[in-house]
């Protein structure tokens, strides 16, 4: 079952689904996004991305990051992805995240950019 996040009831009242492709991609923003210790009964998961907003850029910071969120995604999510390469960059108070995968069920590889935060105006 893919379920669809963030959580929400379709219009049937049941929990909303999604493609497989979509669900992928949702559980990699879950794993970038989520601060390790964030969630109670799962202290290590996730890659603490969202703090870099916060942080003083520097290359060797983001190539630490870039290793944090490729180990990230292999420990969680190694049964269904394979990991290509991932480019971190933070500007301002905006956070760029871009993830290239293969899908292991059909070989597809997968390009997702995520962003976090947003530019002053």
């Amino acid at each position: 079952m893919n379920i669809a996040f963030p959580y929400v009831i379709d219009v049937t009242g049941r929990t909303a689904q999604t493609d497989a492709l979509t669900h992928i991609g949702d559980m990699i923003e879950q794993v970038l996004f989520t601060s390790p210790g964030e969630r109670v009964n799962r202290p290590t998961f996730g890659s603490g991305t969202a703090q870099l907003v916060f942080a003083p850029g520097s290359d060797v910071l983001a190539a630490a990051q870039q290793q944090a969120v490729q180990a990230g995604l292999q420990m969680w999510l190694s049964d269904l992805i394979q990991v290509q390469s991932v480019t971190v960059s933070a500007e301002e108070a905006t956070l760029q995240v871009t993830v290239v995968y293969t899908v292991i069920q059909s070989q597809e590889q997968q390009t997702q950019q995520f962003v976090y935060g947003t530019a002053s105006a």
